[in-house]
């Protein structure tokens, strides 16, 4: 499926390419690891909507959502796996607030007014957290770490002040499990939401509070008998381990720890930037 999306900025067209063949996929991966030498198995990447590498990204993506209005103010993640020379995850990200500070005052019932008042978003670079995906087979390696700490650096590079989201239940349970400090926006509640008519909320978090909040889940967490955000279901010796393993993971997406050797930000160099303005 090819779409082609009408640029205003700087006029012509962008051909965003949502399914490409395995061969190329694997051709464009093989080029992005050569340019990006790193340490360890994984390569993370944050590119522009021109890149090359974004169309890897959307393949990825493959999400039924329309994204075709964004795609010019999209930075777009990409994890690829050095092992098998294909990707292993993807995200998106949109500026200015995206489909969230679009659609979200309709959805909600809640004027856009009251949102941009009870989260200040007035001032400062607002970033929409889109879509994240980590393909079958990568759940318990560090792709979904990767990710997450891709996107931290990537706002930290663009200055990005305010975060928002749609998610439904189960991506909003896991983004509390993580850590990440996600509220409804102006004190909404849950909408249906999509093809699948999930309940979906529009949620917000103050950048400035990200790393910490997550250093203090992988804390709690990592402490038996302490309380901590989001939901375990595994019960038993399974509930101990996974509780274990997300307070590693919370703790590695905080610092960096591990992580940041492997993560490259092509698509945010100040040039780039200084361009997308």
């Amino acid at each position: 499926m090819v779409r082609l999306i009408q640029i205003a900025r700087y006029g012509g067209l962008i051909v965003a390419d949502y399914d490409l063949a395995d061969s190329v996929v694997r051709g464009l991966s093989a080029m992005a690891l050569a340019a990006h030498p790193s340490t360890g198995r994984f390569l993370a990447l944050a590119v522009g909507p021109r890149d090359l590498m974004a169309d890897v990204a959307r393949t990825v993506e493959r999400r039924e959502i329309d994204f075709g209005g964004y795609e010019d103010a999209s930075i777009f993640l990409l994890v690829l796996d050095r092992e098998t020379g294909m990707p292993a995850g993807a995200g998106r990200v949109i500026d200015g607030g995206g489909r969230t500070l679009d659609e979200a005052p309709e959805l909600t019932g809640f004027p856009l007014s009251s949102m941009v008042d009870a989260h200040e978003l007035y001032d400062g670079k607002i970033w929409d957290l889109a879509a994240v995906t980590v393909l079958p087979g990568y759940h318990d390696t560090k792709a979904g770490s990767l990710l997450y700490r891709t996107f931290i650096n990537a706002c930290r590079r663009a200055d990005v002040r305010h975060v928002v989201a749609m998610m439904n239940e189960r991506e909003h349970r896991e983004l509390a499990l993580l850590g990440i400090p996600f509220v409804p926006m102006a004190g909404s509640g849950p909408f249906v939401f999509g093809d699948e008519k999930k309940n979906t909320s529009a949620l917000y978090a103050a950048f400035d509070e990200l790393e910490q909040s997550i250093a203090e889940q992988g804390e709690r967490l990592g402490k038996i008998g302490s309380g901590y955000a989001g939901e375990i279901t595994a019960r038993g010796l399974r509930r101990l381990f996974a509780r274990r393993q997300a307070a590693r993971v919370s703790a590695q997406v905080a610092t960096g720890d591990g992580l940041d050797e492997q993560i490259m930000l092509p698509g945010l160099e100040r040039r780039s930037l200084l361009k997308r303005r």
